[in-house]
């Protein structure tokens, strides 16, 4: 609707005026009245539809239209039938049942308002019906339509003409195993005392995980968990509704609190998770601000992708962290329509970041609100873990200075409790009135059960946990530096990036899938292949992610695994893709060093050479003393 909508605003005065949630609102049933004084042949001539159906405002007013008027009556005259004579473009002619027909009654309880059924476009009996031409079909098109009109599954086919669902279904698991998409979810049971170790479906089968999103160790920190424990005993497993009705509570109020102020914004809301925080949230703004349009990084996760969808609002899509692609779309746009600016900080596929102080310049000067997801960067950057907008200043919040820093521009911003919080859930937070305006009307926040107690008080720990101590977060970072230098020294292909991410490129997902499970057969070491739609055909990798407890041992057990699996399905490596000229940054000529977000400085490496003497090992001695101070905090 939105691409008919921005086609015919030049040519249509009506158009020109109308907004896609406006055109949605007209296409409710405006049932006709039948004038008293007509006679009963007028209201019994045409035979009621088989499907019943009303017409709607804006078929009302379509027919109104000089233009518009007679295309649908030639329209309709080619679509007549025996139910639907070549007088169905009259408004008579949509009734759905005739005064005779209708049956009145009171209304038994639990039932609604009586209704009809809405017009339905176009004939479903397309058996009985001239249907108009089709539009010429390319040569791929065509092909692709014959494959699929031959496949029996694809269509009605035995059970009296029915509709074959299950048919349907294996079609579509057909495509997905074809094109090697197809996902497989292997069980993997992480062990809280054996961190990063898990078992398979039999305890006696351990593996070691490297692809986790607990990306501090969270999950089995001993603060979160006695503090769990405490508030399950006492408050029971669920909350007992949603947050309406019995589900807000002492939990949710201290834990929305706490993400208030990690964040320095005014207020906070939580969500069962960020996919639905990010989907409801930008659905809510999108559909209630007159003519909204959001604009949306081209990698931007699939939450927000719904979210967008969901609202209604134009959407403007611009190249992933393209500054001035975004500024050109945005200088196309009136003032004063309402704009959000959708983007990550972590681009959790590739380990990019997201230019935050440069968009929030762009959104100032153009009135544009900006929608930071920091799903993969809080709890990991910055010196209280809010993530990368705070990291950008980085000394003004360690002196508890926010006010007209990165984390102040950003007008909202979203997260998550489920990665390095090591719980679950999802949040966003800003002004006072943007939060209580998402929470009176996202159908995602109002209608969904609130979380348990304990999950709350669980992340609430955790939350308070990291903003005291950095130790995790920069253990982590050596970790991370430590796996993607020996990775590069057997020259295996890192896509190169600033942030705790190792996207390991392997170019082919069934070669993709093979490594992820040789690694998990023959090394008892799990990282899933990832394939699209999460990333590009052609751009399949394995995506490593270090943890605090992926000490020295577990990474040599890694590197050698890779390097043996790569050399066994020849894989390509880093000289292989820069033979071919590189690839999404893998071997590109003349391509700078990428330098890390967290500096030598904030990682106490510089001070831990002059206090070490420098040498080979300075690294590894710098890891032990860092592990043995997580391990005593």
């Amino acid at each position: 609707m939105d691409a008919a909508l921005r086609q015919s605003k030049a040519m249509c005065p009506f158009m020109k005026k109308a907004t896609a949630a406006g055109l949605r609102a007209m296409t409710t049933a405006a049932r006709p009245a039948v004038a008293a004084s007509a006679p009963a042949s007028a209201t019994t001539a045409v035979a009621p539809s088989p499907c019943g159906g009303t017409i709607s405002k804006l078929q009302v007013l379509a027919r109104r239209c000089p233009v518009m008027g007679k295309a649908l009556a030639v329209q309709s005259a080619r679509l007549g039938h025996a139910g639907f004579p070549a007088g169905v473009a009259s408004v008579a002619g949509y009734s759905t049942l005739s005064g005779q027909q209708r049956k009145s009654g009171k209304a038994k309880l639990h039932t609604g308002r009586p209704r009809e059924a809405q017009a339905v476009e176009g004939s479903l009996f397309r058996d009985k019906v001239q249907l108009p031409p089709r539009l010429p079909v390319k040569p791929q098109q065509q092909h692709k339509h014959a494959a699929t009109t031959a496949n029996p599954a694809t269509h009605a086919a035995g059970r009296g003409g029915k509709f074959d669902y299950e048919g349907f279904y294996s079609t579509e698991l057909d495509k997905k195993h074809k094109d090697k998409s197809y996902r497989y979810f292997n069980n993997i049971n992480r062990l809280a005392k054996e961190f990063p170790r898990a078992h398979m479906a039999s305890k006696e089968e351990r593996v070691t995980v490297w692809c986790a999103n607990d990306y501090l160790g969270m999950g089995r920190n001993p603060h979160v968990l006695q503090t769990m424990h405490e508030t399950l005993d006492e408050y029971g497993a669920g909350a007992g509704g949603t947050r309406n009705i019995s589900g807000h509570n002492r939990h949710a109020v201290e834990l929305e609190h706490t993400i208030a102020r990690l964040h320095a914004k005014d207020a906070a809301l939580v969500f069962s998770s960020c996919y639905v925080a990010n989907d409801a949230t930008l659905a809510t703004l999108g559909s209630k601000m007159p003519d909204c349009v959001i604009l949306s990084d081209s990698l931007n996760h699939a939450s927000m992708i719904q979210g967008i969808r969901h609202s209604g609002a134009q959407k403007v899509i611009f190249r992933h962290n393209d500054v001035a692609d975004l500024e050109a779309k945005l200088a196309a746009l009136p003032l004063h329509v309402p704009k959000i600016i959708a983007f990550e900080s972590v681009y959790s596929m590739c380990g990019s970041i997201g230019p935050i102080a440069e968009i929030c310049d762009l959104a100032e000067r153009y009135g544009a609100l900006t929608f930071l997801d920091e799903v993969h960067a809080v709890g990991m950057y910055g010196p209280h873990g809010a993530g990368v907008a705070e990291h950008l200043d980085f000394a003004a919040h360690a002196a508890g200075q926010p006010r007209g820093t990165v984390v102040d521009r950003v007008d909202i911003i979203t997260g998550t409790l489920g990665k390095a919080y090591g719980c679950v859930g999802g949040y966003i937070a800003g002004s006072h009135q943007l939060i209580d305006t998402v929470r009176s009307l996202a159908p995602g926040f109002i209608f969904t059960t609130s979380l348990p107690p304990a999950v709350m008080a669980g992340a609430r720990a955790a939350i308070e946990y990291q903003m005291a101590y950095g130790g995790d977060r920069r253990l982590q970072q050596l970790h991370t530096r430590a796996v993607k230098e020996a990775l590069g020294a057997r020259d295996i292909p890192v896509l190169p990036n600033p942030s705790h991410i190792i996207p390991v490129l392997v170019g082919n997902a069934a070669l993709a899938k093979a490594a992820s499970d040789r690694l998990l057969r023959d090394h008892q070491i799990y990282v899933q292949s990832i394939n699209y739609p999460t990333v590009p055909v052609g751009q399949e990798r394995l995506r490593i992610t270090p943890t605090p407890g992926h000490t020295k041992r577990y990474r040599d057990d890694l590197v050698a695994a890779v390097d043996e699996i790569w050399t066994e399905l020849g894989i390509k490596r880093t000289s292989a893709w820069a033979a071919e000229g590189g690839f999404i940054g893998v071997g590109e000529p003349g391509a700078e060093a990428v330098q890390p977000l967290w500096t030598d400085v904030q990682l106490g490496i510089e001070e831990a050479v002059g206090r070490l003497g420098g040498g080979e090992g300075v690294t590894e001695r710098l890891l032990a003393e860092e592990a043995a101070a997580a391990a005593s905090a």
